[in-house]
């Protein structure tokens, strides 16, 4: 219909990244006030804001059953945090301060380079490098099921990876 439910105000900086829950009662928004905002869609109204990073939130993400959410930072982090109590769970990753990268929820990381870092988001432990692009990789994300991981890159391809054995298993060609 086009109608507006609710607008959601909290932040106190611009809203750089959002995403629903699985069930699509939530909404999580990530801000360059460096908080994330967790808001009920029935009600319009917040439930929690998660406070701990230092720096711009700039990615998040659900996990698959709604309990979690990640997000990833200019301040060189990753967190996981509980969704019912808004409290952090812990910190995957941190970064060298000199690496240009930002994360995706799934707690893969490209770097400003031509490779994606692959991290067990529950231990912290990095688990492979996905290379094969020839110029910098602009974006990745996993499917559904969490089976295979694609990567964008500004060299005008998409490559896809299975996510157990991380090899390349397409590579798609045809941007300019």
């Amino acid at each position: 219909t086009g109608k507006c439910y609710h607008t959601f105000r909290g932040h106190s900086a611009e809203i750089v990244c959002l995403s629903f829950n699985p069930q699509s009662t939530l909404l999580a928004t990530g801000s360059m006030d460096t908080t994330a905002k967790l808001w009920d869609l029935e009600k319009g109204e917040e439930v929690a804001t998660l406070n701990g990073h230092s720096a711009e939130i700039i990615a998040l993400s659900f996990n698959t059953t709604g309990d979690r959410i990640i997000t990833g930072s200019f301040d060189h982090t990753v967190a996981v945090w509980d969704v019912g109590t808004g409290r952090e769970q812990n910190c995957l990753i941190k970064m060298p301060t000199n690496n240009n990268a930002t994360v995706n929820s799934k707690a893969a990381m490209q770097c400003l380079c031509l490779c994606v870092q692959l991290w067990d988001a529950v231990t912290g432990t990095h688990i492979a490098t996905l290379a094969g692009h020839s110029k910098e990789v602009l974006d990745v994300c996993f499917d559904y099921a969490g089976q295979r991981i694609a990567t964008a890159s500004a060299d005008g391809s998409a490559r896809v990876y299975n996510a157990g054995t991380k090899q390349c298993i397409a590579k798609l060609e045809g941007h300019e």
